[in-house]
């Protein structure tokens, strides 16, 4: 079949990195069909919209996104957690501002997506498949990816209503996600960034049951999960973190693998608050008192670890004495990195109806007093790396030098490390290089550093 009568799809993916997998899953299924992705609106024969629907900011850009390829396209198909959302009046959000989408789906609705899409622009008569590579198609740069280990949530956290959107917790079999890891690596992917809505959970809707993989049993399990992946690493000289950990008890038995260098010393938790009292309006499954004990000890095991975390300011109810604790806490914790939200109500979550609300500019003022003791907090702990050495990836590359980042930098939502340009002008730099380097300075937020 010739190019140009080949349909093309058009794509707008928005959201978190578990609905970038969502989008990566249909590309890759379009691609296996035989479609092609169109790089505007003019040159696609329809488009496809995969939105965020968590709180407001997301939806208006959603909302906004949708608007905007159906004026520049006009034929639009709807995917993504705004797509599963309905209002107050049990009408959906998506169909009631744009009646005129093709289809609305809610998240994880690969099936569903394909079948807007064959009904509105029929599939080639001859697939492609072998133009699709085996680790799929992917929106990361080559050198990183998403591996999602599982879809859902058991919790039902009062300010959340991603179990509505999403589900309950549903695990990927053990094989299926190490399969993909493993092509991932094979394909020249470096670091390997292991997301769900609670990574500590996985297994535990299908009791931890065993399954097989290089002849041998694993359970779906994280711990069992993370020392496979662990090893699959070390055949490639690459990267695992985790995100999105829950700080329960097991999850101390995955700190010891960190000290072996390719599962990295690196735990994504969201914390979101310390008091007790909030922990408990906000529905969370643990407290301050026994993170700060987690935090230590999980120090105690592996030193070099770094804890990412968000937390709450202004969640309803919060008292100046509450906030206060959580500012006490931050101090103590010493987290390495941090992100704070003001509350924002989400229309369906159960958080709205606590009493009394926090006003709008008391929660600014909070978020950004968190900040400020953050700021301080992480400036002396970057400062405390000036003069080391360590081991970073590169990620772009520019006329001075090179952005790279270290074991404690996530792309895209912590810092990262500005690489001077080699002495040695035959040293060249490349992206997805692991290179050694020794830090030279540092701000509140980034490193600077030489290569070695």
């Amino acid at each position: 079949m010739s190019s140009a009568f080949t349909p093309k799809v058009g794509f707008v993916s928005l959201g978190c990195p578990k609905a970038l997998v969502d989008s990566e899953q249909i590309l890759t299924q379009l691609r296996a069909e035989g479609y092609e992705t169109a790089k505007s609106y003019d040159g696609a024969d329809l488009v496809i919209v995969n939105t965020c629907g968590f709180i407001d900011s997301a939806v208006k850009e959603s909302l906004d996104a949708i608007g905007e390829a159906l004026n520049e396209n006009g034929k639009v198909i709807v995917t993504g957690c705004l797509g599963g959302k309905k209002d107050a009046s049990g009408e959906d959000v998506v169909q009631k501002v744009h009646p005129k989408v093709l289809a609305v789906t809610g998240p994880h609705a690969l099936g569903e997506v394909m079948d807007a899409v064959h009904l509105h622009l029929p599939k080639p008569h001859e697939p492609f498949v072998d133009l699709v590579p085996p680790q799929g198609v992917k929106l990361t740069p080559t050198h990183y990816a998403y591996l999602k280990i599982s879809e859902g949530c058991n919790h039902r956290c009062s300010f959340c209503i991603i179990p509505s959107l999403r589900g309950d917790l549903v695990s990927r079999p053990i094989a299926e996600v190490m399969l993909e890891a493993e092509n991932l690596f094979k394909a020249g992917v470096k670091e390997l960034l292991v997301i769900s809505q609670d990574t500590s959970a996985y297994g535990v809707d299908v009791k931890f049951r065993t399954g097989f993989w290089g002849g041998k049993p694993v359970r779906t399990h994280m711990t069992d999960l993370v020392r496979s992946l662990g090893a699959l690493a070390s055949q490639y000289d690459a990267w695992v973190r985790l995100h999105y950990v829950y700080p329960y008890p097991h999850v101390d038995e995955a700190i010891p693998l960190m000290n072996e260098g390719h599962v990295l010393p690196y735990l994504d938790v969201p914390l979101q608050h310390s008091h007790p009292d909030v922990l408990k309006r906000m529905k969370r499954p643990a407290n301050g008192e026994k993170n700060i004990e987690r935090l230590r000890a999980w120090r105690a095991v592996c030193p070099d670890i770094t804890i990412r975390s968000t937390v709450i300011a202004g969640f309803p109810g919060e008292t100046e004495e509450e906030f206060q604790h959580l500012l006490d806490f931050l101090r103590e914790a010493q987290i390495d990195r941090l992100g704070c939200f003001a509350y924002s109500p989400v229309e369906g979550a159960a958080a709205n109806a606590i009493a009394p609300a926090v006003p709008d500019p008391l929660r600014e003022e909070r978020r950004a007093r968190v900040m400020q003791v953050q700021e301080e907090i992480s400036r002396q702990r970057l400062q405390a790396k000036v003069g080391t050495k360590m081991r970073v990836l590169i990620d772009q590359l520019d006329r001075n030098g090179a952005v790279a980042r270290s074991a404690a930098d996530a792309p895209e939502i912590d810092g990262v490390v500005y690489v001077a340009l080699p002495y040695d002008p035959s040293r060249t730099l490349a992206v997805g290089e692991f290179v050694e380097v020794t830090v030279t300075a540092a701000d509140a937020h980034d490193l600077w550093a030489r290569v070695d």
